[in-house]
């Protein structure tokens, strides 16, 4: 299993660099997503003009798991946070989820780039 954020899944969604990566993960490695990046893929979808309800319906299909946020995540977000770093709230909840469940994140964002975070691209 492993988390994917936001970026890695509109890669997927977008066909960019790193899709192939992605899609490896969605058809039956077992990936998940927390509540609040599924909220930013959401709306990043809809201002691109996406059809939100396919796409949902397609990531959906492949059993990705959208996992709730949680006191704890957010509280782990909160003391993840370091002035001038640039990870976002939605990166840190993404960090969070992935620490919970002792699983690799896999983003499009170089800035994560450490421990237990793999680069789609």
């Amino acid at each position: 299993m492993v988390v994917l954020d936001a970026s890695a899944l509109l890669a997927w969604l977008g066909g960019e660099p790193g899709a192939d990566l992605v899609e490896d993960q969605l058809d039956g490695q077992g990936a998940v997503v927390s509540a609040v990046n599924w909220s930013e893929v959401a709306q990043k979808s809809l201002a691109e003009g996406r059809d939100w309800d396919r796409a949902k319906a397609l990531l959906l299909s492949y059993g990705l798991g959208v996992e709730p946020a949680t006191e704890a995540d957010a509280e782990w977000a909160a003391r993840r946070w370091r002035p001038g770093e640039g990870l976002s709230l939605a990166d840190r909840f993404c960090l969070a989820l992935g620490q919970r469940l002792g699983v690799e994140v896999w983003t499009a964002d170089r800035l994560w780039a450490g421990d237990g975070v793999r680069l789609i691209r």
